[in-house]
């Protein structure tokens, strides 16, 4: 970002231009945060204004892509390439309400804070859409992926998450959505206070209690109870496993990582696997550290952006 800026020195300019004569897929990149640099100016507020959205980021390593050989670019851009991407959608209405919206890139998670003081943590590959301020008698965000909600209690004003296959609804409370259009997967988990669960077009409503969970199993809601908090870690970056099968990790690190994962080890179905494991170390590191309990070996190609377990 200091080179997009314009801030960046001699030293700083000779290692991005090198960075991007490296790779196509470099350059694009460069384009995109070009393009997110001006949209963040744009959206500046004028002086005394108040138009700033409250986000707090956090920046992680680098893609795997990236990490090669660009430790000194790493200090320009590692900050820029994982800042969450916000933008208008659809015709600007100032007397109405303003929409965002904000992608988080593979392998990284983000936090920010809505105006009405309701806390969000967003996971890997998730795209969250939000008003700029609440005005209506509810207020209402979109959700693609994985969020953890800490709900400002407001009982004249409801939250509602709408996921694509359920809406949650709650007045103020802590909960946890998971809702990928790929893999039609949908599960929400409740720590305090109570959600309301109904599904798109339906009138039947799923009320949920502190320390229960509902998700989908063959097209079916189910009610069952939290039995590893562990899994909320994703907040501070970090991947946990308790007891789970390898097909189900490998699932999870293809939604985390954006990438395809091909098995061909028929032996890895009955692998079970614990751990935790720091998002930023990259998934290299997670199969590294999974192969000295399990015998499998992996190889990657970044032309297709796909690892296979052999």
């Amino acid at each position: 970002m200091r080179y997009i800026s314009g801030d960046a020195t001699e030293v700083e300019k000779a290692d991005v231009a090198k960075w991007l004569n490296a790779d196509p897929v470099n350059m694009r990149e460069f384009l995109k945060l070009r393009e997110l640099h001006d949209i963040m100016i744009w959206q500046q507020p004028p002086p005394g204004g108040s138009g700033r959205i409250p986000a707090k980021r956090k920046a992680g390593a680098l893609t795997r892509k990236i990490l090669v050989e660009t430790l000194k670019v790493a200090a320009i851009l590692v900050v820029a390439l994982f800042i969450v991407k916000y933008f208008f959608s659809g015709p600007v209405d100032y007397e109405k309400v303003d929409m965002h919206t904000i992608t988080v890139p593979s392998g990284q998670h983000a936090e920010l804070t809505l105006s009405d003081g309701t806390r969000v943590w967003l996971n890997s590959n998730t795209t969250f859409a939000f008003p700029g301020h609440f005005t209506a008698n509810t207020r209402e965000v979109k959700l693609d992926g994985e969020g953890y909600f800490d709900v400002a209690k407001n009982e004249a004003q409801p939250f509602v998450v709408h996921s694509g296959r359920y809406d949650v609804k709650v007045l103020g409370t802590e909960f946890n959505v998971t809702s990928y259009a790929a893999n039609r997967e949908f599960e929400t988990s409740l720590l305090s206070g109570s959600v309301e669960l109904r599904k798109e077009g339906s009138a039947e409503v799923l009320v949920l209690r502190p320390n229960e969970r509902a998700y989908v199993r063959n097209d079916q809601l189910i009610r069952g109870a939290i039995t590893d908090y562990n899994q909320f870690q994703w907040k501070e970056g970090i991947i946990s496993f308790s007891d789970e099968s390898f097909p189900e990790i490998i699932r999870r690190l293809e939604l985390y990582y954006d990438l395809d994962i091909v098995r061909k080890n028929e032996n890895t179905l009955s692998y079970r696997c614990t751990g935790k494991f720091r998002t930023k170390d990259g998934i290299e590191h997670i199969l590294k550290v999974l192969q000295m309990d399990n015998e499998f070996c992996y190889k990657t190609d970044e032309q297709s952006n796909t690892i296979t377990i052999e």
